[in-house]
């Protein structure tokens, strides 16, 4: 095995014992005990042969049965058990998976765009864009003639280049996902332009356009493509919360009359999930946010109930924290904590249980005078609580004017936004440490085992006969896109200097290599732009716009490499050629990013005043945008706001302090080595100690008892429909109640112009959906 780091899965077992606690140092739980009925054995041994044959395979070794299933503890389980080794050899790259890329890469850039400048914001779902490309492939499969019923070879071929009549593969159906997943891969990039026209009145010119877009969009792809024998090809990179789609392709796919059952109840599953939405989204919205505590409350004095609120409420949008709050509403809690592994949601509860001790303590005790402002909020603030202007502290430069923030005074935060920040800060340095201490030397392993092709998991080995991507190519990109960014920087008016984009892009390649670890691991990862910004802030002080094209550089370079390392594993686990990953990837996301921008502009110049209006109506809303420039003229007075004498001065201390916290972990494991059998991962932890900090909150204790379920009781105790069902019925709940926000979104909340609202009653009132103040 590649990966054998302490906290990590793909620690080797040890033979199971009586005892409470098996010896492994990195199961997620005693689930290999005796009293748990789990029988760890070979096939050998199941089959009743002598003892004395020759050694089984450590891996088989080490599988742990339970009924004669198989436990999926790490990622070689996930190898050998889940994900089919299967290789037809069909083709990948057709005119069929191109075009109906193409298509949906359109679709998913214009729904998403559309969405940036709209009150309720919301993604186009991986699963639901591979439905929509599954049911196009197979109707084009289905409805079009085969060319052997022609006689006329010139006619045959191309109808065999249209892929007439001829089966939707595999193959096709990932490249055609992957084209239309890659089209919001530069995003980032648009979004600053609509903030220049918007709030700097001045417009990009084609030229910066076209290469400032191209630069940011691909310039990440390197890290991956360097980093590919560390968080790629290891059977423990396993990108957890990818694995539904994983599954749901090879069951679409592979022996369709053994898996009828499978699809069947995957049909039954999507329906329900797309019926029960109506009612949690549109009919019912009290179903998504349950509490009893509220409802306990509704007779209570308005102080009574402001404080339940804070503390319970969570079903509307900066309401509260959601304490023992649940929502029946699928489109929030999502398939992502069927796959994550339960190593992963413990360290998230552990995060949780601080998060709900310390939000309301900064706040009551009047912490960075909290009681001024709302619990919750991302906006700025006067001193007096009123919201703060950003523009007026600009001067025609778009730069800030220090005359008038003298005069005005300092923005201030909300409790909860620097608790958010503070420990955003602690979960990128504990980050950096964890890695280098818990899986440097298996990193360094991996590296080794790939120069040589000896990399043991078998989706690897299975791929060594296609082609890999030549490392020239993923540096001609980068060099390509590196001196598109210098031209910007240098004839564009961006004013970020060109030592400062250089900058930005070695942040961006120093951090990125570790997300994409912790990634690959934990199907989770930690957000890493504010130290884009808070670098931007400390290196260009005083330029808003610096800092948003600063981060914008920096962080997609992290961003875009766990999205290619993601997606590279896909194709490993699904066999499509290396080559045909990059380019189709490339393909993708400059094709989104050029109906990103299309859209965009047209949108700007259209509702220019709707946008600039801090409220919007309930068609168009700049809230995003808004945000953005804020948070860019924030960083932009680091030094007033977060420096050593700075109000907020704990925020980047927090890098400091999150550093020392894996280090004290593994000195702890030093002195106390059973410590080690705990699945802590202290990056992961503080991340979502202050992760929620806005938004809708009532889908927490969900997906607790989401994960409890599938993690902790369906994983042990009934291997075999989880090993069949688990991602595959995630993937269906997922696609179902995605189809139809989509269609409620213009149908009945106003994304086509008029808004269509249920009538008001109990179970839709006009408050807070969960009748909390």
């Amino acid at each position: 095995m590649s990966v054998r780091a302490e906290d990590s899965p793909s620690a080797k077992s040890t033979p199971v014992t009586s005892k409470a606690h098996s010896t492994d140092d990195t199961k997620d739980g005693p689930e290999v005990t005796v009293g748990d009925g789990a029988v760890k054995t070979s096939p050998r041994e199941r089959d009743g042969e002598d003892s004395k044959d020759p050694p089984r395979d450590e891996e088989e070794e080490d599988t742990v049965y339970v009924k004669g299933h198989p436990i999926i503890r790490n990622g070689v389980d996930v190898s050998k058990f889940v994900v089919s080794l299967r290789d037809d050899g069909d083709p990948a790259l057709t005119f069929r998976s191109i075009l109906l890329g193409t298509v949906f890469a359109a679709l998913s850039s214009v729904i998403t765009m559309l969405y940036v400048f709209k009150p309720t914001q919301m993604q186009v779902s991986a699963v639901f864009i591979q439905l929509l490309v599954f049911i196009f492939g197979e109707f084009w499969a289905l409805t079009t003639p085969r060319p052997d019923r022609f006689k006329w070879r010139w006619l045959q071929t191309i109808l065999r280049f249209l892929n007439f009549g001829q089966p939707f593969g595999i193959k096709e159906h990932v490249v055609a996902s992957l084209i239309a997943s890659s089209a919001n891969n530069g995003l980032s990039g648009v979004e600053i332009y609509a903030v220049e026209r918007l709030f700097y009145d001045r417009s990009v010119s084609a030229s910066t356009a076209v290469l400032a877009t191209f630069s940011i969009s691909l310039c990440g792809f390197v890290i991956a493509g360097v980093l590919r024998p560390l968080i790629v090809y290891p059977a423990e990179m396993v990108y957890w919360s990818t694995l539904p789609q994983v599954v749901l392709f090879q069951n679409l796919h592979f022996d369709r009359r053994a898996n009828r059952g499978r699809l069947v109840k995957f049909v039954w599953a999507l329906g329900l999930a797309a019926v029960w939405e109506i009612f949690p989204a549109y009919i019912v919205t009290w179903l998504g946010g349950v509490s009893i505590f509220c409802l306990a409350s509704m007779d209570a004095p308005e102080s009574t109930r402001t404080v339940f609120s804070t503390i319970f409420g969570g079903a509307s949008s900066n309401e509260g924290m959601g304490l023992l709050n649940f929502s029946l509403d699928w489109q929030y809690i999502q398939s992502s904590f069927l796959s994550l592994p339960f190593k992963q949601q413990v360290n998230s509860w552990i995060g949780y249980a601080i998060w709900y001790i310390v939000m309301p303590a900064l706040f009551y005790a009047n912490v960075w005078n909290a009681k001024t402002f709302p619990f919750m909020s991302t906006s700025l603030f006067a001193s007096n609580g009123t919201k703060f202007s950003t523009t007026a502290i600009l001067n025609d430069h778009g730069t800030i004017d220090y005359d008038k923030l003298d005069e005005i005074g300092l923005p201030h935060l909300t409790s909860s936004t620097v608790w958010g920040y503070f420990t955003s800060s602690l979960a990128i340095g504990a980050l950096i440490t964890h890695v280098i201490l818990f899986y440097g030397k298996d990193m360094v392993l991996a590296w080794k085992q790939s120069r040589v092709k000896t990399q043991p998991d078998i989706h690897y080995q299975a791929m060594l006969k296609y082609k890999e991507v030549p490392m020239w190519w993923y540096l001609f990109l980068f060099v390509l896109c590196f001196v598109a960014g210098l031209a910007v920087n240098i004839k564009g008016d961006t004013t970020l200097p060109v030592w400062g984009y250089i900058v930005s892009l070695l942040l961006g390649g120093f951090i990125a290599p570790f997300s994409c670890v912790l990634y690959g691991l934990y199907g989770t990862g930690v957000g890493t732009n504010q130290i884009s910004k808070m670098v931007a802030g400390v290196v260009h002080p005083g330029r808003p716009l610096a800092n948003l094209y600063f981060a914008s550089w920096s962080h997609q370079v992290i961003l875009l490499a766990v999205n290619l390392a993601n997606w590279l594993k896909v194709g490993q686990y699904t066999k499509v050629p290396h080559r045909v990953m990059f380019g189709t990837q490339v393909y993708g996301t400059l094709l989104g990013a050029a109906f990103n921008y299309i859209i965009m502009t047209t949108i700007v110049t259209n509702q220019r005043e709707i946008l600039l209006d801090p409220k919007g109506n309930n068609v168009w809303s700049g809230s995003t945008v808004q945000s953005l420039n804020s948070q860019a003229i924030t960083w932009a007075l680091a030094k007033e706001m977060y420096g050593s004498s700075g109000r907020y001065v704990i925020v980047p201390l927090g890098l400091l302090f999150g550093a020392i916290l894996p280090v004290l972990h593994w000195g702890l494991i030093k002195l106390f080595p059973r410590v080690k059998d705990w699945p802590i991962n202290t990056t992961i932890i503080v991340s979502y100690a202050g992760q929620r900090y806005y938004g809708n909150t009532s889908w927490v204790w969900s997906s607790i008892a989401v994960g409890v379920f599938s993690q902790f009781w369906l994983r042990r105790r009934m291997p075999r429909i989880y090993n069949k069902y688990n991602y595959l019925i995630g993937a269906a709940l997922d696609g179902g109640s995605q189809v139809i926000i989509f269609v409620l979104t213009f149908a009945v909340f106003g994304a086509s112009g008029k808004e269509h609202p249920f009538p008001t009653w109990w179970g839709n009132p006009t408050g807070n959906p969960d009748h909390c103040l």
